[in-house]
């Protein structure tokens, strides 16, 4: 893993442009063979619970669909956070990751909703299935979704793109194991209603997941602030800042699923060095909010723009913050 940052100073202006972090090259082909193998796979358990009868498995392969998607937007995003920015896009194409996001968590949502439908028509008539089949296509579909997961295990701990791809396959797995579990109690006990209740028990593990999906990526195309990030600390350790007097206009936004940005206004009466203190700021905001692209504009006399934050500024604790890491 190798990491940028640049910091650039205009003026009462401090920028950030720091926490890159990109994967090894090799990280393209590795996502080229996760989402080939789960492609396969997909198609052979979709084909194997249609023959089968099996909607516990048609459930499996929805499931394991999500997991194509998902690499898929992985691989975009890492593919994109490479692309040089333009004179239209100032910020290169990092946002279509989000975008990217929305739309996998939306048919994700109305593919639940078909396998539920599925699922309960099959109550209403039960149809006998083959659960050594069921249990055979299953099995393969851990040992996939585990290679899967081996291939992203070396980086899980430097991008949070990584371990993201690598969490979702080790969990899939688990789901996989569901359906071998399956099979076995409907060739133990000859019940019927186990398929559609394990499908049923399945599209919930898919919302589950899927519905953090959906919040958060909506939240960031609209520019909500990122989890994780809590606006009011960030206005509380600025306003705490040595020579700040009041923080105003503090707007936090993601300008990719992985990177955010920041820019305030800061009254400082007496600046002092400028440039030194704009790029503390800048390292702070970077190392203990992960906000790698800060804007810090500097007011000695009244705010520039007339609105309310203006007239109602985040003042300096009562006891402010004395040592910066």
């Amino acid at each position: 893993m190798t990491a940028h940052s640049h910091d650039h100073h205009h003026g009462d202006h401090g920028h950030s442009h720091g926490g890159h972090s990109h994967g090894p090259v090799e990280y393209g082909r590795i996502f080229v063979i996760g989402i080939a193998l789960n492609l396969g796979f997909v198609i052979i358990e979709a084909a194997a619970g249609w023959i089968s009868g099996s909607i516990a498995l048609i459930a499996d392969a929805g499931h394991n669909l999500s997991d194509v998607l998902g690499l898929v937007m992985a691989w975009a995003a890492f593919a994109l956070s490479k692309r040089p920015a333009s004179a239209r896009y100032t910020y290169g194409l990092r946002g279509s990751s989000i975008l990217a996001a929305l739309f996998n968590a939306i048919f994700l949502l109305i593919a639940c909703g078909a396998i539920t439908l599925g699922a309960i028509q099959r109550f209403a008539r039960p149809a006998p299935v083959e659960p050594g089949m069921m249990m055979a296509v299953a099995a393969i579909g851990i040992v996939i979704n585990l290679g899967t997961a081996l291939l992203f295990l070396r980086g899980r701990h430097d991008d949070l793109n990584i371990r993201g791809a690598f969490l979702h396959m080790a969990a899939d797995a688990a789901v996989s194991a569901g359906v071998v579990v399956a099979g076995l109690l409907v060739a133990w006990t000859g019940r019927l209603w186990i398929d559609p209740a394990v499908s049923l028990a399945i599209v919930a593990v898919i919302i589950a997941g899927t519905w953090g999906l959906f919040r958060d990526s909506l939240a960031m195309s609209l520019h909500g602030v990122p989890g994780g990030i809590d606006t009011e600390r960030v206005k509380a350790r600025l306003a705490g800042l040595e020579g700040v007097e009041a923080v105003h206009h503090v707007h936090i936004w993601p300008t990719s699923t992985i990177e955010v940005a920041l820019t305030a206004h800061l009254r400082m009466p007496e600046p002092g060095n400028r440039d030194s203190f704009l790029a503390r700021t800048a390292k702070l905001v970077r190392d203990e909010f992960g906000i790698g692209h800060a804007t810090f504009q500097i007011e000695q006399g009244a705010c520039a723009d007339e609105d309310d934050d203006c007239h109602h500024p985040a003042h300096k604790p009562d006891r402010p913050h004395t040592h910066e890491h």
